[in-house]
């Protein structure tokens, strides 16, 4: 049997990845408040 966590560097960079971030207003949000980690 497989378990459930299957690890993808490459589809989590594209889901939680700072690009993925820089689309919406995440970041810019994110560093008002200043964040020491703006993403994932």
């Amino acid at each position: 049997m497989i378990g459930t966590y299957q690890p993808n560097k490459r589809k989590c960079k594209k889901k939680h990845g700072f690009f993925a971030r820089k689309e919406t207003n995440i970041l810019k949000n994110r560093r008002k408040k200043g964040r020491k980690r703006l993403c994932k």
